[in-house]
């Protein structure tokens, strides 16, 4: 589990995706190699991915992932290549501040940009969702967006509107939001089960 708040940005220095093979992706992070465990979940932009290998360099640490062919189906990793950034958060400890929302990692769908307006310091940011996970998303409700906790400000149909602070447009990889941009949608985990309950009550 993760809350999304970024830890870091991680930038890929490799990709082995042969046919018929899974991807290998090699990420170059900040976060200290001793801290690190084989086997541990990281969010790469949103995607929970199971460390294979990692080892020490001078800046902090360098992984392995192993990408399906289903994650790179249904999410934005299909577009990663050498050099791509990605928000990085490690798994939830128990203890941990929950700072954001309660994210799994598991993607439910691709949205892609549609307008980014600045307003005041701040970035207004329009999305357009997939039809079938408009019905997650609501006003003041939560969405992570390439691994990111954010607010719904306001919902369209099939397009919903966030604003993006200063600090969050400076230290994620949402900065970079531009006119066709995809990302990574997750919905609130609450709105799923809600969902889910009710229908099973008709």
């Amino acid at each position: 589990m993760f809350t999304g708040i970024i830890t870091d940005i991680g930038t890929i220095v490799a990709i082995d995706h042969s046919p018929g093979t899974d991807a290998a992706v090699t990420v170059d992070s900040g976060y200290d190699a001793a801290s690190l465990a084989l086997g541990a979940s990281i969010s790469h932009q949103g995607v929970c991915l199971t460390l294979i290998s990692f080892e020490p360099i001078a800046t902090g640490s360098r992984w392995r992932v192993q990408v399906s062919q289903e994650t790179l189906d249904v999410t934005c990793a299909k577009d990663w290549q050498v050099g791509t950034v990605l928000n990085l958060e490690r798994a939830l400890k128990l203890g941990d501040e929950l700072g954001g929302h309660m994210v799994s990692g598991h993607v439910d769908g691709i949205g892609e940009v549609i307008e980014v307006v600045p307003e005041n310091e701040s970035h207004r940011v329009t999305i357009r969702v997939p039809e079938p996970l408009a019905k997650y998303v609501s006003t003041k409700g939560s969405i992570a967006i390439d691994g990111v906790s954010l607010t719904v400000n306001e919902v369209d149909d099939v397009t919903f509107g966030i604003n993006i602070i200063p600090h969050t447009w400076q230290v994620t990889t949402l900065g970079r939001l531009k006119l066709g941009t995809r990302v990574n949608l997750e919905a609130d985990q609450v709105a799923r089960y809600v969902e889910r309950i009710l229908s099973r009550k008709t």
